[in-house]
């Protein structure tokens, strides 16, 4: 909600074109027919507040870029030490603070604002920066609470992203309508802080110090994770991690499909405002829509991978490598379609909604993959592979403010476009040519090559269930305890 809150909120935050008449030449050819007039009225429909001009701003295409990119120039900073961190004091204090903070930062840029289009972008970048320790975060608490097999369906639940911007982008449309834009703001921060209420007095680090959990499900729990995760982590092994195959083909499926993911998500709004001439309630209804297809789709798709896992119908490999089909490869063929769509409102909708709706998927590829391959390091590869996989955050936003400045056509958002499928049809061939989803021996040198191949089964259910028996019998030297 907070990364996203700018993208459509920026839409009423600069002046209209239509407002300056001077500038109307720079206008999309598909809006060439449109009067100056009706393109102030679409703006300006059914608002109250909006009219006021003298709360917008004068930035152009490459300072909006600026602003909308600078939250993940520096949002690597933080990826690799969030694991860390995560792994010495827990995923509760490090992925709460993190999201908290980035919330009350986002109440501020109204004020920020008011100052020039500069103190945005700082605020943004310390955004950026803060909130960078969230998401590796997650993945050490993953490893922690998911059995292996029903890593598919929770992974899904990191698509509360796609949550955040279905809701954010209408949200935030009527918002403006309403009260203006820099009610957007407000209203975001004090949402976040209630979400951090909650999660602080509900959401805890492990099975064990969880106060109310049933002990059937705390020893279910437990031993479903055997040997992938163990109490006392051996120390991070950087050389085999960096120099792992795997590792770095879930890398390149998450680079293509974040190209492509926030390509569309930060600039939706403005490709249908110049392009398509929507007003901005519209374009918060179209750009949001995609995303809430994006969690079904997840759902849908995380539902029969891990179905196939515990029927044995695939192998772990198998599945991540279908389920990144999905989220590249058929992702960019619709990516491809909005390229081609030009002035068809009705076609670009269709694309856009089915390109993100298969982004969807990436829950059950390459995320899920990642605590696959090391659960006992979760957390660090990614918060490795983020502070890579950032990049495109910030690239993209630079490429097409240089591509559209004062040349907002539908000729250079196909550029854009085409950019994005490549990067997608790339990753994707990777990825189905040289990953492998199986624990790797660097998760743990402890484990033997035997139960390696165990826990690399299809559905290693019996023999798991064999080694905790055993492992039962070694005693607790710390404790005395059988």
């Amino acid at each position: 909600m907070i990364r996203v809150n700018l993208n459509i909120a920026i839409v009423a935050m600069v002046k209209s074109r239509g407002h300056d008449k001077s500038n109307i030449s720079q206008t999309s050819e598909c809006l060439q027919a449109t009067t100056q007039e009706t393109i102030a009225m679409n703006e300006t429909n059914g608002s109250l507040l909006i009219q006021n001009l003298e709360s917008r701003f004068d930035w152009d295409e490459h300072q909006q870029s600026l602003i909308l990119g600078g939250f993940f120039w520096f949002h690597w900073v933080l990826q690799v030490p969030g694991g860390i961190l995560a792994q010495r004091y827990g995923t509760k204090l490090v992925f709460g603070l993190s999201n908290w903070i980035g919330c009350l930062l986002a109440a501020l840029i109204p004020a920020c604002a008011s100052i020039n289009y500069q103190a945005i972008v700082v605020l943004r970048v310390l955004q950026g920066i803060i909130t960078g320790a969230a998401w590796p975060s997650m993945h050490t608490m993953a490893a922690s609470w998911i059995p292996p097999n029903e890593r598919s369906k929770f992974v899904t639940a990191y698509l509360g992203s796609s949550v955040g911007a279905a809701v954010t982008f209408p949200m935030c449309g009527f918002l403006i309508e309403w009260f203006d834009w820099p009610s957007v703001f407000y209203t975001t921060g004090v949402l976040g802080t209630m979400w951090y209420l909650a999660w602080y007095f509900i959401v805890f680090d492990t099975p064990a110090k969880h106060p109310r959990i049933a002990e059937s499900e705390r020893t279910y729990i437990e031993s479903s994770l055997g040997y992938t995760v163990t109490k006392k982590k051996p120390p991070i092994p950087w050389k085999s991690i960096l120099t792992s195959v795997p590792m770095w083909m879930n890398i390149f499926a998450q680079w293509g499909g974040i190209w492509g993911l926030f390509t569309l998500l930060t600039q939706a709004p403005t490709f249908f405002r110049y392009i398509h001439g929507m007003n901005v309630r519209m374009t918060g209804i179209l750009s949001g829509i995609p995303h809430l297809c994006r969690v079904i789709v997840a759902i849908i798709v995380s539902f029969f991978g891990d179905y196939a896992l515990k029927k044995e119908i695939l192998s772990r490999t198998a599945v991540r490598k279908v389920a990144t089909t999905i989220c590249t490869l058929f992702n960019g063929l619709f990516v491809l379609g909005l390229a081609y769509s030009g002035c068809n409102s009705v076609a670009a909708i269709i694309c856009l909604t089915l390109s993100v709706s298969c982004s969807g998927a990436v829950s059950t590829g390459p995320l899920a993959s990642l605590v696959d391959i090391g659960p006992n390091f979760a957390g660090v590869v990614l918060g490795i592979t983020n502070m890579i996989t950032v990049a495109p955050g910030f690239i993209s936003p630079i490429i097409v403010g240089k591509l559209t400045y004062q040349n907002q056509t539908s000729g250079q958002w196909q550029v854009v476009f085409l950019i994005s499928a490549i990067m997608l049809f790339i990753a994707g061939i990777l990825y189905l040519l040289f990953s492998s989803s199986d624990v790797q021996p660097w998760n743990s040198s402890s484990i033997p090559e035997k139960e390696m191949k165990v826990l690399n089964s299809k559905e290693p259910a019996e023999e798991e269930e064999k080694l905790k028996l055993n492992n039962e019998t070694v005693p607790d030297t710390e404790n005395n305890c059988p």
